[in-house]
């Protein structure tokens, strides 16, 4: 049977196109299902908006917030300190039987992720939260790790928190970068996850490996063991078709040259489909080339 991978929403017209010369360099590649993109930039203590409008991403403002009181680089459980990466809302949280403190609602994120876990980071329980309304405005370093909105903030934000759908980037502080060069590396990374599925639909074992780092970690796997236990558990020749739609990049804040990259995948085999959540986190390394450095779903 031959066997097809359909990547139509990579080579069609880019997903966004720019309100302004500038936006954050983080924003690659925004999919139409993604609305809202929320940027929490540390330096300024401000939790920036990003929101599609149309076909182009514009900016909609900043409101006050105030992170751990140890500051940011969450390493290990209790250091009270934020985490920077990419992270995603999980759930909304029903805060009526929790202390005041959390506020008038609050939204966990998924942290630690691949990346965190591949760098030995540990803890959990870091959401988006309120304040006790007895107390009013936090000082900007104030929480155990969290990220403290005002309430009334908070609850305008709220139709814009989706589970599993919408971004928190937590940075030090914002690259702002020039369309242009965003628009080059967007390319390249579509170029890379379309052939990185396209290795997979073709049952080239050889090629897809080929996608990953050598410091690639998995699991708690290393390149040589996810070598060994995808030759063993990974049967391409089933794969009739693969599509790939919502594809999501991001540049990941503090990290030179690491990318993620979000998709939902489809893979039909026989009369059986598969759909799920991929994420990739991609990095450059000494020769220029984007190889996988860690894996997830969800």
């Amino acid at each position: 049977m031959l066997r097809l991978y359909l990547l139509a929403i990579i080579f069609v017209a880019p997903s966004i196109t720019f309100a302004t010369e500038e936006l954050p360099a983080s924003l690659i590649r925004i999919p139409e299902s993604v609305a809202t993109v929320f940027i929490a930039e540390t330096s300024t203590a401000e939790f920036h908006r990003f929101d599609r409008s149309g076909d182009a991403i514009v900016y909609s403002g900043s409101h006050y917030m105030s992170i751990g009181e140890a500051g940011v680089g969450k390493q290990r459980s209790g250091d009270r300190r934020t985490p920077l990466g990419v992270y995603f809302v999980t759930e909304k949280l029903d805060t009526s039987r929790l202390h005041q403190k959390y506020g008038v609602m609050a939204y966990s994120l998924d942290y630690p992720n691949a990346w965190d876990l591949r760098a030995g980071r540990s803890g959990d329980g870091i959401w988006v939260h309120g304040v006790d309304p007895r107390d009013g405005k936090r000082p900007a370093n104030d929480t155990d790790g969290c990220i403290v909105l005002q309430n009334d903030d908070l609850i305008m934000l709220a139709p814009e928190f989706r589970d599993n759908v919408t971004p928190v980037l937590v940075t030090q502080k914002i690259d702002w970068g020039v369309s242009n060069q965003t628009a080059a590396l967007r390319i390249e990374l579509e170029n890379a996850v379309a052939e990185w599925v396209g290795s997979k639909a073709a049952g080239d074992l050889h090629a897809y490996l080929s996608f990953y780092d050598e410091g690639f970690q998995h699991w708690g796997m290393d390149k040589a063991e996810w070598l060994s236990f995808s030759v063993q558990t990974v049967d391409f020749r089933s794969i009739d078709a693969i599509s790939v739609n919502g594809l999501l990049l991001l540049g990941y804040p503090e990290e030179e040259g690491v990318y993620l990259s979000r998709f939902r995948q489809l893979v039909i085999a026989g009369d059986l489909q598969t759909e799920s959540t991929k994420r990739l986190y991609w990095r450059r390394n000494a020769n220029g080339a984007l190889k996988i450095i860690a894996e997830d779903e969800g």
